[in-house]
């Protein structure tokens, strides 16, 4: 079977953050691919590689990159199915100039961003974005947001039955 998403990164450094993208979409029984490909330092494979995405059926991009980050406005730049960038923490300045380089696309070619370091939320996007057209990924969708809710009831209930101190000391 073909794989729906294409994750990939800039370096295997980002691979600990990227893996969190895996981990959502193997929860939700999605299929997808994983790579590193620089936009700078293999340009030409990076060029072969986004050229082929749609072609080989991938409909969501998944790209981390951390410094000047242009992994996913790269890649965006030669499909037409979304992109979603991951801005990575970066030495320097802590993942802003990711966030920066990231978000501020140029006209014409968007890339959906989601905050720093934030592989589960880029996986859980493409999964609502997929979802649209997917009857059990909306299923899946629903009963996932239901049990994160049924989670802060239980943290409430315990707050407001131990108190704040206790809680606190619990949670250590």
């Amino acid at each position: 079977m073909n794989q729906q998403v294409s994750i990939v990164m800039g370096s295997d450094s980002d691979l600990s953050i990227m893996s969190k993208s895996a981990t959502v979409l193997e929860d939700f029984h999605v299929r997808y691919e994983i790579k590193i490909c620089s936009a700078h330092r293999s340009p030409k494979e990076t060029h072969m590689f986004a050229s082929s995405l749609e072609k080989r059926g991938i409909k969501v991009v998944i790209a981390g990159a951390g410094g000047a980050a242009h992994l996913a406005g790269v890649i965006a730049s030669y499909v037409s199915c979304p992109v979603i960038g991951i801005p990575m923490q970066s030495t320097y300045l802590a993942g802003v100039d990711s966030l920066l380089s990231v978000v501020q696309m140029p006209s014409g070619v968007p890339v959906a961003t989601v905050g720093i370091n934030a592989a589960e939320n880029a996986a859980l996007l493409a999964i609502q974005i997929l979802a649209v057209s997917d009857k059990k990924l909306q299923f899946q969708l629903v009963e996932y947001k239901k049990k994160l809710a049924k989670g802060v009831l239980v943290k409430s209930e315990k707050l407001q039955r131990v108190g704040y101190k206790k809680y606190l000391q619990s949670n250590l």
